[in-house]
């Protein structure tokens, strides 16, 4: 799937399904993406490749340097091994709903979250499973490489 930045001047295709979708409430994802939550494709950094442009890459991750969109970003947790894409800035983003929401308390009380997806009031906790085995393999994978 391709994605890229409101200009169009950085594209990127990102090759197979992320590990897993998140919805991300807490006030520096509101803050930096303008919106009530974020909505981020964890994915392994090697099956992301630029296709067009030169991102710049700051603190706050990797975006375009003429409009600014951010395009993605880490995670201290993952380091730069796997990547949170904006999934906003995917051809298709309407594919991509979330399978699990962080931060709900401070999540904005007119969003109502869907029954059955993992919702967490910060991030998972000790004994709290985010990932399938499947997806845990990926992960383990992704941070040996």
């Amino acid at each position: 799937m391709d994605g890229g930045c409101y200009c169009r001047a950085v594209r990127y295709r990102m090759e197979g399904d992320p590990i897993c979708i998140n919805g991300c409430h807490c006030r520096d994802c509101q803050t930096l993406t303008g919106a009530a939550f974020a909505v981020n494709a964890m994915i392994e950094k090697d099956r992301v490749t630029l296709t067009e442009g030169e991102p710049v890459t700051d603190e706050f991750g990797t975006k375009c340097g003429h409009c600014g969109v951010l395009l993605w970003a880490t995670h201290p947790m993952f380091g730069d091994k796997i990547l949170f894409l904006r999934a906003g800035t995917l051809d298709e983003s309407d594919r991509l709903a979330p399978d699990s929401h962080f931060f709900v308390r401070s999540k904005h009380p007119w969003i109502a979250l869907p029954e059955g997806v993992p919702a967490f009031e910060t991030l998972p906790g000790e004994g709290e499973s985010l990932f399938t085995p499947a997806q845990q393999a990926r992960v383990a994978a992704a941070m040996r490489a």
